[in-house]
């Protein structure tokens, strides 16, 4: 038995060490978050010094995201803001009075004089509310993972940022419309469609503010 509880006890110990050892955190953004565009011919043919046929741009148009493994720069500017309550109350009574005033028969004389009475009362009051205030600011770097028929663009991205004892990883994904891009090769995140953004930290100080599967095992099957 002795055994047992040791071979238990090492393997929570190196469950929790594996789980301390993740650095990456999952994510729910559109995999992949970055694709390689087509690649070149090798052999480009001499049609010309200023017209290229094998060029992926032409000479005249804009740099604005268009094809496979193009960036575009998101400007984060989400601000969302809910509200809600709720109050209900409900009652009710009742009353009943019966009683026997005369038995002359023989199997009910000792009933006479009896009565019965009783009161019934319930009463039920509720009352909720709830608020929650997000804010999201900020830019990031995406890639054009997908074109769609339509044109439309299927993007992702990561960026992962290191600071001191953690690291930081902010992450996009989301259909963008190709019209809404402006000369700058930019768009703002509330005109993306499906937008996905995550915000999520890892490291030994991130992890201080969770609690632990155990505890939360406990708290499940033990909730008082």
């Amino acid at each position: 038995m002795k055994r047992f509880s040791d071979l238990l006890l090492l393997s929570l110990a190196l469950l929790s060490g594996c789980a301390s050892l993740q650095s990456t955190p999952p994510t729910a953004v559109h995999q992949p978050m970055s694709a390689r565009p087509q690649p070149r011919s090798e052999m480009a043919p001499a049609n010309g010094s200023i017209y290229q046929a094998t060029f992926t741009r032409p000479l005249f148009e804009d740099r604005r995201a268009r094809l496979l493994g193009d960036t575009l720069i998101i400007n984060l500017v989400e601000r969302n803001t809910a509200t809600k309550a709720s109050d209900a109350s409900a009652s009710r009574a009742s009353t009943l009075d019966a009683g026997i005033s005369a038995a002359n028969k023989v199997p009910l004389a000792g009933l006479a004089g009896l009565s019965v009475s009783g009161n019934n009362t319930s009463d039920f009051s509720g009352q909720g509310a709830a608020a929650a205030n997000n804010a999201f600011n900020g830019t990031i770097s995406v890639t054009v993972i997908e074109v769609y028929p339509n044109g439309n663009l299927l993007v992702s991205g990561e960026k992962q940022i290191a600071i001191n004892q953690g690291n930081e990883f902010i992450r996009f994904s989301g259909v963008v419309n190709p019209s809404q891009i402006t000369t700058s090769n930019t768009v703002q995140s509330t005109q993306v469609a499906d937008a996905r953004m995550e915000y999520k930290a890892s490291g030994y100080i991130n992890e201080s503010q969770v609690m632990g599967w155990l505890q939360r095992f406990f708290l499940a099957v033990l909730p008082f």
